[in-house]
C-alpha cells in the first residue's frame, strides 16, 4: 500500500473512533468501550472488561477463485493488512493474517477463532466476536481474551464479476474498523 494512503486511511480511522467516543457505545470515560448498541451475537460475555480501543486502517485481498463444492466462481477473502493506532493516533501495533492475528509493537499477539458476526450496513464488513488465542509474548496482547470487530467501514469482496477468465486475479480494497480488546476481569 502506498504510504499516502495509509496515512490517510489512519487518519480517517482516528477520527472514526474519536467519533466513536461521542456515541451511545462509549461511556463518558476515555477507553471505556460499552456493548448496549451491538447485536447480542457479536457482545462479550460477562466477566470481561476493556484493555484496549484501536482503529485498525489498511487492506482486505480478495481472490477470483472457483466455488468450492458448486458450480461457478467467487471472491475469496486471501487476508488483511493493516496498522493498529490509539485514541491519539499512536501506531500501537498490526493486524495481519492468515491466521487473524492481532499484534502489539512490544511483540506480544494473539490468534482469533470467530465466535459470531453480525451485518454492519451495506458495503461495510460485518461485526465480529473473536476469540483470542495467545501466540507469543507477555506484554499488550498477553492477557486477550476477546477481539471485537465493530464501526466497519469498506472491506467487503469486490462487486465486479469474476468468473473462469478471472481466476487467480486478486483485488484489494481499502478498509476500517474499530477493534476492542478484552481480558478476563
Amino acid at each position: 500500500m502506498r504510504k499516502t494512503s495509509l496515512s490517510l486511511l489512519l487518519s480517517i480511522g482516528v477520527l472514526s473512533l474519536a467519533g466513536c467516543a461521542a456515541s451511545p457505545m462509549a461511556s463518558g470515560r476515555m477507553g471505556t468501550f460499552v456493548q448496549d448498541g451491538l447485536p447480542e451475537a457479536v457482545r462479550v460475555p460477562a466477566g470481561h472488561r476493556v484493555a484496549m480501543e484501536t482503529v485498525g486502517a489498511g487492506q482486505v485481498t480478495y481472490e477470483c477463485r472457483e466455488r468450492t463444492g458448486a458450480a461457478g466462481h467467487e471472491w475469496a477473502f486471501v487476508g488483511p493488512e493493516a496498522v493498529l493506532a490509539d485514541r491519539a493516533g499512536r501506531r500501537v501495533g498490526r493486524y495481519f493474517g492468515p491466521p487473524a492475528t492481532w499484534e502489539s509493537m512490544d511483540g506480544s499477539r494473539v490468534t482469533g477463532a470467530q465466535v459470531a458476526v453480525a451485518p454492519a450496513g451495506a458495503g461495510n464488513l460485518p461485526a465480529q466476536l473473536v476469540r483470542a488465542q495467545p501466540a507469543g509474548g507477555t506484554g499488550a496482547m498477553n492477557r486477550v481474551s476477546f477481539i471485537q470487530r465493530v464501526a466497519t467501514r469498506g472491506g467487503v469482496a469486490p462487486a465486479v464479476a469474476c468468473d473462469a477468465a478471472g481466476v487467480g486475479k486478486r483485488q484489494v480494497l481499502d478498509y476500517q474498523a474499530d477493534y476492542i480488546f478484552w481480558v478476563a476481569n
